[in-house]
């Protein structure tokens, strides 16, 4: 085995990549449970810089060398101590409606970004740094979308031009009612509380981070796995989703439809594999569809890490199956309650911030409007 390597780059002397070589594991190097399989019982951190799909100026590379994999260490610490930094304390706010982007409430800002924890770099499995979690097809990119899915697309950009949707400029948020602007009575994405999205709602978690497949977000990056010879759940930090896996079953019937699909597993060796259908319309991989179906294997490379691999097949959306894969190093953090909006407040004031606008738009004192209830 080769020795330890350790890299520090950047002028950042507190950042240092250490590199080892990854043996495959062997039988007996992996926990075990009394029937001998792998105990994949614990939790992990899957945090990761490695993007879904490899970035455009990395075409036809698959994988990092290891300078390449402590420079992108070193830049996330530059900007984790950016994001560190006390805010200004006389700083006026933001302008009205946030700077006009598409981000969360057109970007007005946070008041800080100690949360964030997008991971410290690069995943490695076998020894080599990866490019991106997309390893099939091997471009790293998406396949491409189908006939029914281009259609599909089409058909929604023709309906927002001309006006036919409640979600007209449903990523934009210019401090108005916007969606007043096709009727002083038109319907808008605000109207009663169901309209919001699951996420939102704190109903399903976003980013896919419960899946299937399951993915690293900008947060709570934390899985924990709880295993028995009949049953494995999966619970995640992002908005407490708990898969529950059914060993050696069959699938419900089609019609039992649920939002993170039906999990059943088995073991092939050492390898737990899952598989998932049944979604509903809207599943939590909100690229995929109801015809989804989703197959996940879960192999130990070490005791210390698990390596998750996932192969997505959807003709619906996509031309062809697409697989990804990426580590999931243990973790010794515990994975506590996720606490969304207690008690549903903050879609109070999402509702009573619509009203206002409205109020404000077709000329009305804001006085009248009232408290929207729960």
């Amino acid at each position: 085995m080769r020795s330890r390597i350790a890299f520090c780059f950047g002028g950042l002397a507190a950042v240092c990549l250490a590199l080892a070589p990854m043996a495959a594991a062997q039988g007996g190097d992996i926990p075990r449970t009394p029937s001998g399989r792998p105990d994949l019982s614990g939790t992990y951190d899957v945090s990761t810089l490695t993007p879904m799909q490899r970035p455009t100026d990395l075409a036809g590379k698959q994988f990092l060398t290891d300078e390449e994999a402590a420079e992108i260490a070193a830049q996330e610490l530059q900007r984790n101590i950016e994001r560190q930094r006390d805010s200004a304390p006389d700083r006026g706010a933001p302008p009205q409606g946030g700077d006009g982007s598409a981000g969360a409430a057109g970007n007005v800002g946070g008041y800080n970004s100690f949360w964030i924890d997008r991971g410290t770099g690069a995943f490695q499995i076998d020894g080599q740094w990866r490019t991106s979690i997309l390893i099939d097809p091997s471009d790293g990119r998406f396949p491409p979308a189908s006939e029914a899915q281009n259609a599909a697309r089409a058909a929604r950009r023709a309906a927002l031009g001309a006006g036919e949707t409640p979600i007209v400029r449903r990523f934009q948020n210019d401090g108005t009612a916007y969606w007043l602007e096709a009727g002083l009575d038109a319907r808008g994405p605000y109207d009663n509380m169901e309209q919001r999205p699951f996420a939102e709602r704190c109903i399903l978690s976003f980013s896919s981070t419960a899946g299937p497949p399951m993915m690293p977000a900008l947060y709570n990056n934390h899985k924990r796995i709880v295993q028995t010879e009949d049953t494995v759940v999966i619970l995640v930090e992002m908005v407490h989703d708990a898969r529950v896996v059914r060993m050696n079953a069959e699938h419900d019937p089609p019609e039992i439809q649920k939002w993170l699909g039906d999990s059943i597993g088995w073991w092939e060796g050492d390898t737990l594999v899952v598989e998932t259908t049944n979604f509903r319309d809207t599943p939590a991989y909100s690229r995929g569809s109801n015809n989804m179906k989703v197959t996940e294997r879960f192999r130990m490379e070490s005791a210390d890490k698990l390596v998750y691999t996932f192969t997505v097949e959807d003709d619906t959306v996509w031309q062809a199956p697409f697989t990804g894969e990426y580590a999931w190093p243990r973790s010794t953090n515990k994975v506590f309650e996720y606490a969304c909006h207690e008690a549903n407040y903050a879609l109070e004031g999402i509702m009573k911030g619509a009203r206002l606008l409205e109020a404000d738009f077709r000329g009305e004192s804001p006085e009248g409007v009232a408290n929207p209830t729960r």
